[in-house]
């Protein structure tokens, strides 16, 4: 996962240690090595008190408890790297790579970790990296660069070419070319994993013999390398479901602590993914539940007007997740007024809205998206908080991509009024750290119709259905503040303008749309969809089965969520994604069988 250039006083402060009583008794003899690592004499220990234990390389960017979650899930502990000893020491090491090539190697480089690294690595001992802990193997990278990585791959890591179209960041569920006896990768065949990446190495005569398995995304790249006991994947394990946590299981050799196994695919190419939407708030009673509005309503329409409640936010992430989603979106309807405030959740005292995270990203194991409340706020104590402060912490508790809403409006106001990129809003600061493939801008449109085009500056479209009055054309009106107050902005503007400034993807909501039932806005996802070259998630509207694969044929969406038809179980993520194989639309099929 690739990120914008980030000074030191940006990098995140690692996770502290997860340490328990070891679950799996001793297998092998401790032994013994002196190594020399630049003018250092090392006394190295390459076995510590239970091969339970896994050491993690976290240098503190980004979502790393999901690696985290994963390791403890499938029955081992994990033991953070706090110095060059810890590498050269580990039984097992996994270094999750998170971030921009540039700012890891120097965290590498100055800290002492990418000599006892290599040391590690070329004794062959049991090493496993992930995105861009396989890049910073080989020799450079372009990203920001040229930068010198650890040079023992051959190759330089170069950007995707977007120039016929590829919409990058590659994101999302993709097949990957395994030969047969391929170890770690043994349960992976013809199923899809998770990428989320700008940047990526290709094959050549000089590296062929590192490479274990290919992705195509406009042309063949690196998916994943092996060595002996060194591995590396290019997607992400620990997002990637039931196959990708056979990938780790394999690694950690774990025996009968993970008996599932993904089922055997048919993947060829890129999916569709289809998103499973939860808008969070307390209800009157200070409960936290999962609701859905109706052209943003969240009220019933009853004496008692309540909250309508359609869930616990954990329990319904987790059945979706058994279901076949492909990523959870927490809608948080709470505002960040309330990011320090406790709220009764599942019989417990937590921090809102951080603990839902936490206790999700246990045993959820597809990407999670969060937005709401990401600006900045002061708390009832005085107490400031940025943006990218709230982002991190989000990250930390196990969110992958953030979505912003009206702050990206301002953002991108400001920005068509000056031409000028401060870098100050957050949308720029948090991409600017974590990368725009860690960036999602949430859009909340309403259809304004017109007789003529030429009445407004925005851009305006031939609508498919006239308006009451039998207008012809619309332009979408952005919102902000939940859909209330209305901006001069078009949709098509703000689009253009959030990716100029460094979103990663684009959440295409509707209000006229949101709750009906009665399919997406074809007219507004074509528009935007065609006019970015980041990908677009469809939202607001689906009722049906077909809606899904209408959004598919007619627009380059390349994601589309619901919420309500979920939630009150009138469709299934399944039936969704049958009907849309039936359709000859490529998606991933997420079962598990025992």
């Amino acid at each position: 996962m690739e990120a914008a250039p980030i000074s030191s006083r940006s990098i995140i402060s690692p996770t502290p240690s997860y340490s328990s009583t070891p679950l799996f008794s001793l297998r092998h003899e401790s032994c013994r090595i002196n190594l020399k690592l630049q003018s250092k004499h090392f006394s190295v220990h390459a076995s510590s008190n239970s091969d339970s234990v896994v050491t993690l390389l976290d240098y503190g960017a980004g979502n790393v408890r999901s690696v985290r979650n994963a390791i403890r899930f499938l029955g081992y502990d994990t033991k953070d790297v706090q110095k060059p000893e810890d590498i050269v020491n580990a039984n097992r090491l996994i270094f999750p790579g998170v971030g921009a090539f540039a700012p890891a190697m120097n965290v590498l480089n100055l800290s002492g970790m990418a000599e006892a690294l290599c040391t590690y690595i070329e004794s062959d001992r049991p090493f496993l990296g992930i995105c861009l802990g396989l890049q910073l193997l080989f020799e450079s990278s372009e990203e920001n660069g040229p930068v010198k990585g650890l040079g023992l791959i051959p190759g330089v890591v170069g950007r995707f070419d977007s120039s016929n179209g590829l919409r990058v960041p590659h994101i999302g569920w993709n097949a990957v070319k395994v030969p047969k006896d391929s170890g770690i990768l043994d349960d992976i065949g013809g199923n899809h994993v998770y990428f989320v990446h700008s940047y990526r190495a290709v094959p050549s005569e000089a590296n062929k013999e590192w490479i274990s398995s290919t992705c195509n995304y406009g042309e063949d790249f690196i998916a994943s390398i092996k060595r002996g006991n060194v591995h590396a994947v290019q997607f992400h394990p620990e997002k990637s479901g039931y196959a990708g946590l056979s990938v780790l299981r394999r690694f950690l050799d774990s025996p009968n602590s993970y008996s599932a196994k993904s089922t055997q695919g048919k993947a060829s190419k890129l999916a569709k993914r289809v998103i499973a939407c939860l808008d969070v708030r307390t209800n009157d009673k200070g409960d936290l539940v999962v609701t859905k509005g109706d052209q943003y309503d969240v009220r019933e329409h009853t004496k008692e007007n309540e909250v309508r409640n359609l869930g616990k936010p954990v329990e319904l992430a987790r059945q979706y997740y058994k279901d076949g989603a492909d990523e959870a979106y927490f809608l948080l309807l709470c505002s960040s007024r309330y990011f320090r405030l406790k709220f009764r959740f599942d019989n417990s005292s937590v921090k809102l809205p951080l603990q839902v995270l936490r206790y999700t990203s246990e045993n959820v194991f597809v990407p999670l998206t969060v937005g709401g409340g990401i600006r900045d706020f002061t708390d009832g104590n005085g107490r400031h908080y940025s943006s990218l402060e709230v982002a991190s912490e989000y990250f930390r508790s196990g969110a992958d991509k953030i979505s912003i809403g009206s702050d990206a409006v301002y953002a991108a106001e400001a920005y068509l009024r000056t031409g000028v990129k401060t870098g100050n809003s957050s949308l720029e600061q948090i991409s600017q750290v974590y990368g725009n493939q860690a960036v999602v801008v949430s859009i909340d449109p309403r259809r304004v119709y017109l007789m003529d085009p030429d009445d407004v500056e925005f851009k305006a479209i031939k609508v498919t259905k006239p308006g009451p009055l039998g207008e012809g054309y619309a332009w979408y009106q952005c919102t902000v503040n939940g859909g209330r107050e209305g901006r001069p902005i078009g949709a098509y503007e703000l689009a253009k303008a959030v990716e100029d400034l460094g979103a990663g993807e684009i959440l295409l909501n509707c209000i006229d749309c949101d709750g009906q039932g009665l399919g997406f806005d074809i007219d507004l996802i074509k528009l935007i969809s065609d006019a970015v070259t980041i990908p677009v998630i469809a939202s607001s509207g689906a009722g049906t089965v077909e809606h899904f694969s209408e959004v598919f044929k007619k627009t380059s969406a390349s994601a589309a969520l619901a919420a309500g038809i979920f939630h009150r179980r009138e469709v299934s993520i399944q039936s969704v994604k049958e009907h849309l194989l039936e359709e000859h639309i490529e998606v991933r099929m997420g079962g598990v069988v025992h």
